[in-house]
């Protein structure tokens, strides 16, 4: 998918896949890819600067482990997160609804 097509979103995604518990940044990855049927097949040059700049507004924190021998970054929601999570579905359930209630107003033109 076109990563334009993604700005603007992709803030409410990572936060929607770290709502079911901490990961560390490759299964942050691995969840959006999995939970989209691969259509978000994100680099990890997209994905890790959302999650620090979503730490350093305070809607994530994060927690260093040691896995394997191998150190790994675990994010996790805050309740600041927890909210805007919460505010930004309704937003885009709303936004969403109303483009198909649109989209569907008309039929399509077919081609010759």
């Amino acid at each position: 998918m076109n990563r334009e097509a993604l700005k603007g979103h992709l803030d409410l995604l990572v936060l929607s896949v770290l709502a079911d518990g901490p990961l560390h940044g490759y299964a942050v990855i691995e969840q959006l890819r999995t939970r989209s049927d691969d259509v978000f097949d994100l680099a990890e040059g997209t994905v890790y600067p959302v999650l620090h700049r979503l730490e350093v507004s305070g809607l994530l924190e994060s927690e260093w482990s040691t896995v394997a021998g191998r150190r790994r970054r675990s994010y996790r929601l805050t309740g600041p997160g927890h909210a805007m999570l919460s505010e930004q579905s309704e937003r885009w359930h709303l936004f969403s609804s109303t483009v198909n209630s649109v989209l569907r107003s008309k039929p399509w033109p077919t081609t010759p």
